[in-house]
């Protein structure tokens, strides 16, 4: 694995990598989309990138695998690999079965649109930071929360990826780790900073949207998500919303721990001897 050190000379301070950093990118809005193409270019220099994207649009693909058909990898002009699935599958294929290597980190985005509470379950963007992380690698997730919807500053969110990628060689944790970052879309020099959050919660979605196609076919289109229910100081949409980029560390375990007691003694078990 590669390894980063703080180099300080005078007044400049740098990391140094000891061997060449090998860095795989995935998202889930295509590998034609600009957040990609700026995250490429952000930390193209600090080693060797690999890009394996989606082939079309997979928001809200969340942590699906394709298991009823085989998926072809093939490489566009730019040299970014695409596939035909899900966020799952480019990171699933590139690690078990593409590369000869194990990657040094897993970075998804940079998605159009924040990832924040309870987004992070639909999420594709998180999803493939996700497998990174099952698969025993660092991963970082990075959105862009754009209210009008078209990314002004993806260089901000690469930006600051490139120092968390940077850091988490430089200072690995021990142990793999998933974060998801989100950075609001504005000028590198008025982001306020990085905080440490927690997931916050959103209100149910809207209805569905009823519409009827010109074969006079019903169709219906999923509906937007709800506004925030919890954006209490310490979640990410706080953070987001006051200049600064929220980086929430994640975990898989949905054991709901508080209710085993309780589901215990709905059955009517005794669990005083396990």
């Amino acid at each position: 694995m590669a390894r980063a050190v703080w180099q300080n000379s005078g007044k400049i301070s740098r990391f140094i990598l000891e061997s060449v950093l090998r860095i795989l990118l995935s998202n889930d809005d295509g590998y034609f989309a600009p957040g990609l193409a700026a995250l490429a270019e952000a930390l193209a220099p600090l080693g060797q990138v690999t890009v394996v994207a989606p082939e079309r649009d997979r928001s809200g693909a969340s942590n699906s695998l394709t298991l009823d058909r085989p998926l072809r990898l093939r490489t566009a002009a730019n040299g970014f690999h695409f596939v035909n699935g899900t966020p799952t599958d480019c990171v699933h294929l590139a690690v078990t079965g593409m590369l000869d290597y194990l990657p040094d980190i897993v970075v998804s985005g940079i998605n159009l649109g924040s990832n924040m509470g309870d987004d992070t379950l639909y999420s594709g963007t998180v999803a493939a930071a996700t497998e990174g992380y099952l698969l025993g690698i660092p991963s970082i997730a990075f959105s862009l929360s754009s209210h009008k919807g078209k990314g002004q500053y993806f260089e901000t969110a690469g930006r600051l990826a490139r120092e968390l990628v940077e850091r988490t060689i430089a200072q690995p944790f021990g142990q793999p780790v998933l974060l998801n970052v989100n950075v609001p879309d504005i000028p590198w020099d008025q982001l306020k900073g990085s905080v440490v959050t927690r997931l916050g919660r959103r209100h149910k979605a809207e209805p569905a949207v009823k519409q009827t196609t010109p074969r006079g076919e019903t169709v219906y289109w999923v509906g937007a998500a709800g506004p925030a229910a919890d954006a209490s100081e310490g979640t990410d949409f706080h953070a987001v919303e006051h200049g600064f980029a929220s980086i929430t560390p994640l975990q898989i375990d949905l054991t709901h721990a508080a209710q085993i007691g309780a589901v215990n003694g709905w059955l009517g078990q005794d669990t005083a001897g396990l």
